[in-house]
């Protein structure tokens, strides 16, 4: 455990705080509360998460248009989501139907390594603790797994955030290496 505090120094990953639980993964295939009663605008909502693959691409496109991402294809969108070692969902009940507000999911070779991708809150959600909730379980879920190295790729807008809640540049000074198609 030592050697992952160096690396998650401002994450508690194991501990419960006043409003938000750390669950294991085979309890979050079905819809959990994270966080009772989350003030927003004026209304308390209480905000749910899930580890369920099923997820409303039309209304994950909608979440990522909020938030000024790319569209890319829904059809590679889900084969991603079919393909990623961890998904988890974030969202609010509103007449009993779901209403997604954050999302992230990781891939992984589900023995060493793992990378997060797609990390999103909806903006009226934001500086509300819900990113960090979110990368909180999606660390505990990867570590829960025995997942040793964790990655991520970060514009330089949020890279902050991250720093916040743990992750560093890697120690070794190692760059990453990307391919295009030309």
């Amino acid at each position: 455990m030592a050697f992952w505090k160096k690396f998650f120094k401002n994450i508690n990953m194991f501990n419960q705080d006043k409003n938000s639980i750390n669950i294991k993964k085979e309890y979050l295939a079905e819809d959990l509360i994270l966080i009772k009663h989350l003030e927003n605008q004026g209304n308390h909502n209480d905000i749910y998460i899930s580890t369920g693959k099923n997820i409303n691409l039309y209304e994950l496109e909608q979440l990522c248009d909020s938030v000024g991402w790319v569209r890319r294809p829904l059809k590679k969108v889900k084969l991603a989501i079919d393909h990623s070692f961890v998904t988890i969902c974030v969202f609010y009940k509103n007449n009993k139907s779901k209403k997604l507000i954050g999302f992230a999911r990781a891939t992984s070779d589900t023995v060493f390594n793992a990378t997060i991708w797609d990390v999103v809150i909806h903006p009226n959600f934001q500086g509300k603790g819900l990113g960090k909730a979110l990368m909180d379980q999606i660390v505990i879920q990867l570590r829960y797994s025995d997942i040793s190295t964790i990655t991520l790729f970060a514009d330089p807008h949020v890279v902050s955030f991250y720093r916040r809640i743990g992750f560093i540049t890697d120690p070794d000074g190692i760059k990453g290496m990307f391919w295009y198609p030309r």
